[in-house]
């Protein structure tokens, strides 16, 4: 579904992305980690086409984005945008999803059928404006607006940021909901307690560069290499990794995964 080969990209002469590779598969979600200007908003962006690497090349859903349209590559790729506002272009909740949609969606019949699907899923009123909106119910706007259009792949640019905890929780429940439905989900992503909860893979990036690449519970708990991309690990990895040590024993992957779904569930 989405493959970076060898990928570079800068601005001018400043490389911003170094040499990267990975792929990710159907149904699969990873989150993105590094410090500031690590080049996450970037590699994001190099997916969809927003931007072309100058070296390597990206391939989502099987369209090279150096040579694709970027229209065409948006019928399978959603982008949601860090800032909702950068994203909303319309007058009208109703006229946002349906935005998106005729750029997707052929038969007008079957655009009006998603949009009051999305519009009773997300409870919204279609005509209200959304700019009267708070910033949380801006970001669920953004969104319901993608998730109309059913993208195969996700890409969400720190899709929390300035939200509270149950904005937080609204916005990443549709998110999974999508990814079980098996859309692919690539978030960029600084709460590592979001990383934790929700992302089954974790892709490290420092200095442009991609430092490591595995499952969430193999990365989070991999301390030398979280404080070489100068990352912090969530409370409870590190509380783990505490307790491990104060009691001379070692908590595994395993031990890690059972005390996430422990604090999932309580």
């Amino acid at each position: 579904m989405l493959k970076f080969d060898h990928v570079s990209f800068g601005y001018g002469k400043e490389k911003i992305i170094n040499d990267i590779s990975f792929q990710m598969d159907k149904g699969e979600f990873a989150a993105v980690i590094g410090e500031n200007g690590a080049g996450k908003t970037t590699l994001a962006k190099l997916c969809n086409g927003l931007l072309k690497p100058d070296k390597g090349s990206v391939t989502v859903n099987g369209l090279d984005t150096r040579t694709a349209r970027t229209s065409k590559i948006a019928r399978s790729v959603g982008f949601l945008f860090q800032n909702p506002d950068r994203q909303i272009c319309q007058k009208t909740i109703r006229e946002e999803i349906l935005f998106g949609l005729e750029f997707t969606v052929e038969n007008a019949a079957e655009r009006e059928t998603r949009c009051e699907a999305v519009l009773e899923e997300f409870g919204f009123d279609g005509s209200h404006d959304p700019f009267s909106k708070s910033r949380g119910e801006r970001q669920r706007i953004a969104l319901a607006s993608l998730l109309a259009c059913e993208p195969e792949v996700l890409i969400l640019d720190e899709p929390t940021t300035g939200l509270d905890w149950r904005e937080c929780m609204q916005i990443m429940a549709l998110v999974q909901k999508r990814s079980e439905a098996g859309a692919t989900v690539l978030m960029v992503c600084h709460d590592m307690e979001l990383v934790q909860d929700f992302a089954k893979r974790v892709l490290v990036v420092s200095e442009g560069r991609l430092l490591g690449d595995g499952p969430m519970e193999t990365i989070m708990t991999d301390q030398p290499l979280l404080e070489k991309a100068s990352v912090s690990s969530a409370q409870i990895p590190a509380l783990a990794m505490r307790l491990g040590g104060a009691f001379g024993g070692i908590f595994t992957p395993e031990d890690m995964a059972l005390a996430i779904e422990r604090r999932c569930a309580g």
